[in-house]
């Protein structure tokens, strides 16, 4: 496959107490209760089946790209109207390859942020990102303020 890079298995522990240890180091922001380990599962177990989905996607959707690539240079008996239409159709699976490429490569690394005990925290400034927003975008690296500041730039 041409995506070796991203076929890196991160594996998050199943021990309870190794996940109440990394649940320990994952911060919060003020008035959000501590991790707890079955919160730390639940998130890494979302996180798993993401790369497993994604993974499928992805190499669905490599296969149609080598296809229509493959597909694309006969052409002889093509009109205009039919090679753009062709060319579209190659642009938008393109996208969808690199959309779903990088998708994958940001929730093998919120997994392996898990692993690291670092999930939790932005790596922009350090400080929590928050529980609730995890919750919701398990794959958040920034916190809220400089995801803002970023999107300003």
């Amino acid at each position: 496959m041409a995506h070796d890079s991203l076929s890196t298995t991160v594996v998050v522990p199943d021990d309870a107490k190794e996940l109440a240890r990394l649940a320990k180091l994952f911060p919060v922001r003020d008035g959000e209760t501590a991790w707890t380990a079955r919160e730390v599962r639940d998130v890494a177990d979302e996180l798993a089946a993401d790369v497993d989905r994604l993974s499928q996607e992805l190499a669905s959707a490599d296969a149609e790209l080598s296809d229509l690539l493959r597909n694309s240079g006969d052409g002889a008996g093509d009109d205009q109207a039919d090679s753009g239409s062709s060319a579209l159709e190659r642009e938008q699976e393109l996208t969808l390859v690199n959309n779903t490429r990088d998708m994958l490569g940001q929730t093998q690394h919120a997994l392996a942020r898990i692993s690291a005990g670092t999930f939790a925290t932005c790596e922009s400034c350090g400080k929590a990102i928050g529980k609730a927003r995890l919750q919701a975008f398990p794959r958040a690296t920034l916190c809220v303020e400089c995801k803002q500041r970023e999107e300003r730039r």
